[in-house]
Parts: structure tokens; sequence; C-alpha cells
């Protein structure tokens, strides 16, 4: 790609629609994160946000304004129109993988010329408010990826363009000690169908192929695509798919010491089960998808 970054693109967030952010902020709470202040984007989707220390975060995201939101759809806002496609298929989930970029524009014309355009480029901007009250404008360029075979999941290159500071202080700090996004998980009868639509958003070539699917090395970061089989295999849960087609299906975060996860789950009356070297959250309303946690080794 023309982005003039050396190595594979590093994950930037996780899109994750949930029907309100209230019950989304509570089922978080109740898992351990430390989640950020409502905010509103000017299209009518509001978030609260889930920071973590490596750079990467998870977006709940709801439906703020249904009637802005409408009218940002048709006047051909991608981010909102696939939002509420996702919606109205599937309710709660992973909607979308974001990685980060220098040049939006560079992205959305190489993916244009890769036949996996989703539409026009985004320039936004939304306030960002801070534990302690102050607040921060963050603007952003937003370029759009996907394949019409996968209705249920999409990709955008994030470019900061004015970013928001960094120093997120007590954001970061979670009772569950997550650190930051290890692994996202999606599921396909056939992962190697969607093998291209990750290798051009991830720019990475590599690709580890084994019985149960393939895995994609993100700069931090890695995206396994996994048969329904494999996923229930690596994490003890089924995953609702009727069709084909890429659907996202778990989250797995880094801890230093899975001990204090567990402890932290079983304080807050949280099942979980153990599987191999993870704990594994079965998705409830407000978490959308599966979460496992897994020790930094």
């Amino acid at each position: 790609m023309s982005n003039p970054i050396s190595s594979a693109r590093a994950i930037d967030h996780l899109v994750l629609p949930v029907f309100e952010l209230e019950t989304a902020r509570d089922r978080l709470g109740r898992l351990g994160f430390t989640v950020a202040a409502d905010a509103r984007h000017p299209f009518g989707t509001e978030n609260a946000c889930v920071f973590f220390a490596d750079d990467t975060y998870l977006e709940p995201l709801a439906v703020g304004s249904r009637e802005d939101c409408l009218e940002a759809a048709r006047m051909g806002n991608v981010f909102v129109a696939r939002d509420q496609a996702f919606r109205f298929r599937r309710g709660e989930g992973l909607s979308a993988i974001v990685v980060k970029t220098h040049d939006a524009l560079a992205d959305d014309s190489q993916y244009r010329q890769d036949g996996m355009s989703a539409g026009p480029v985004l320039d936004f901007a939304r306030q960002f408010r801070f534990p302690d009250g102050r607040t921060a404008e963050g603007s952003f360029r937003l370029a759009f990826a996907a394949d019409l075979r996968a209705p249920d999941f999409f990709a955008f290159a994030c470019q900061r363009i004015n970013p928001l500071p960094t120093d997120r202080g007590p954001l970061l700090v979670h009772a569950n000690g997550a650190a930051g996004i290890r692994s996202v998980v999606l599921v396909e009868e056939n992962p190697s169908d969607f093998q291209y639509l990750l290798e051009m958003v991830l720019d990475q070539r590599d690709v580890t192929a084994h019985s149960f699917g393939l895995s994609i090395q993100a700069a931090h970061t890695s995206v396994d695509v996994l048969t329904p089989e494999g996923f229930r295999l690596h994490f003890g849960q089924d995953v609702a798919v009727s069709e084909r087609g890429l659907v996202g299906a778990a989250v797995v975060f880094a801890v230093d010491d899975l001990g204090v996860t567990e402890a932290c789950l079983a304080a807050k009356g949280v099942t979980y089960q153990k599987t191999g070297a993870r704990l594994v959250v079965a998705p409830e309303e407000g978490q959308g998808v599966t979460f496992a946690f897994e020790e930094l080794k």
C-alpha cells in the first residue's frame, strides 16, 4: 500500500454495536473494565470507550439520535450506514476492525484500486471528556474497506488528524488487569475466502494457516479467522452463524496476572470458564461477543 508504514498495521480500535450505552457500561464495569464518559458523534451515534495502555480501545457504539443517523446514512455516511445494517441483522456484536494510518486518503485509493472500497472517506470531529472534567476535541479521517460477501463485517483505516491526548491516566487502569488487545477472532466457514480483505487492511501478507483457519499478525495484535468448529474448540462457545461471511466472534485481552483477572470476575459475580490457558466469558447484553483473557508471556 502507498501509506508509508514499514510494517504491518497496528489495530486502533474495535467497533462493538450495543443497544444502550448504560447497559454496556454496567456490563463492562462488572467485567472489570474502566469505561470513559459517554461521547456523541456529530452524525447521531454515541460511544463509551474502554482504553488500554497499548494504545488500542474498544468502542461500544449506540444510537444517540435515530433521526441524525438516518439523515447521515441518507447522505452517504458509511460508518452509520454499516452500523444500521449490522443492528438490523445481528443486534449487538463486533462489526469492525479499525487500523491506524498516517494517510487515509492513500488507503482509500488503495481500497478502490483493489475493488474493496466500502464507500467515501469520512471526516469528523468529536469532544472527549477526561475523568477530571477536562475536555479535548479530536478530529479524524476514515477510509472504509469491505467485501460484499461479508455483510456483517467491515474494516476501516483511522487517521487522527487532531489526536486526542494519549495520557488518559486512570482510564488505562482496569480492575481485571487488562493491558491491551491480544487478538481479534472472526468466524467463517471457509476462512481463506476472506484472506485478501484482511491482508489488504492489515498491510500484511504473512498468513499462518492451520486446520481450523488462519491467523494474520498485525503490529501488536493478531487477527484470527476460525471455522465454527475451530471457535468451539478454542473458546468453548458457539457462534450464531446461519450463512456465509465473516462474523466477529471474540476479543482476547492480555493481562499481567490471570489470577487477578479471575479474582475480579469472581468478586463481581461474572460467570466464566477456563479453556486452556485463558478465561472465557460468554456474551451478554452490553458485551455482544465472547471476551477472553490471557496472561502476557
